[in-house]
């Protein structure tokens, strides 16, 4: 990696990772909640349903927790499992898919799953670490970790060579510190294992840097040699590099 390209990455960091980043980016919704127990899972649900058309998904969470927040907040209303309730076609002209190929039932599949966990743990955050920590492959990373424990769970991506994207987004929330987009409230995990969030717009700007080769898949391997690459410049923290890559690629459109 030339000084020059080390620079010009550096510098679209530092341009796109900024508060103003939140106004239309799904990462605003780490800030819905003050509670760090509701933060989580809001932020996982948000980041899960991150995908296709911002314009879309964005109602789509905000529906979530204005329906959540009439019954105390996201934790409190998957824990009395209220969602089971509030949550349904009915609300939605009997419609029943809730978003793309999600169904209401995938939803309450996905939410019953979270409500399990905070039966076993106090917060999902704990569950997770525990997870983690005890897992009998050590080769077995974070967001993998996370999709173990949603195995079987449609909305949530699955597979060993899945690049995770949505997942591995949600975990640059929770762990990276002192940013004023990412929340930083897993301490317990080190920002320097974070793998970047890996989708067309990262491939792309990848591509046109030279980080990676043209045909790249959209996979586990990829986002490990670009989150490779960006250790290069940031190596305790190479997810800082999201923020010049997917940010120049989406902000640029």
């Amino acid at each position: 990696m030339t000084q020059d390209l080390k620079q010009k990455l550096i510098f679209l960091a530092e341009q796109n990772e900024v508060s103003q980043f939140l106004n239309s980016d799904p990462s605003q919704f780490t800030r819905w909640y003050k509670n760090p127990s509701d933060c989580e899972i809001a932020s996982f649900i948000a980041a899960i349903l991150s995908f296709g058309n911002r314009k879309q998904f964005i109602p789509k969470i905000k529906q979530i927790f204005e329906l959540a927040d009439k019954s105390g907040g996201i934790y409190k209303w998957i824990k009395t499992s209220s969602f089971l309730n509030d949550f349904n076609s009915a609300d939605s002209n009997n419609q029943k898919k809730f978003y793309r190929f999600y169904s209401y039932e995938d939803m309450h599949a996905f939410f019953s799953r979270i409500k399990i966990i905070l039966e076993k743990n106090s917060t999902f955050g704990e569950f997770v670490k525990n997870e983690y920590q005890t897992r009998l492959n050590k080769d077995e990373h974070l967001s993998q970790t996370i999709s173990r424990i949603f195995d079987g769970c449609k909305v949530v991506p699955q597979g060993k060579t899945c690049a995770n994207k949505r997942v591995n987004m949600f975990l640059r929330w929770m762990v990276r510190q002192n940013s004023p987009v990412d929340l930083g409230i897993w301490t317990w995990f080190d920002s320097k294992d974070l793998i970047i969030p890996l989708d067309t717009h990262v491939i792309q700007q990848s591509v046109k840097y030279g980080l990676i080769e043209k045909n790249a898949a959209s996979s586990l391997k990829t986002a490990l040699l670009i989150s490779e690459q960006l250790k290069l410049i940031w190596p305790n923290d190479p997810c800082k590099g999201d923020f010049a890559l997917f940010g120049e690629g989406v902000n640029s459109k």
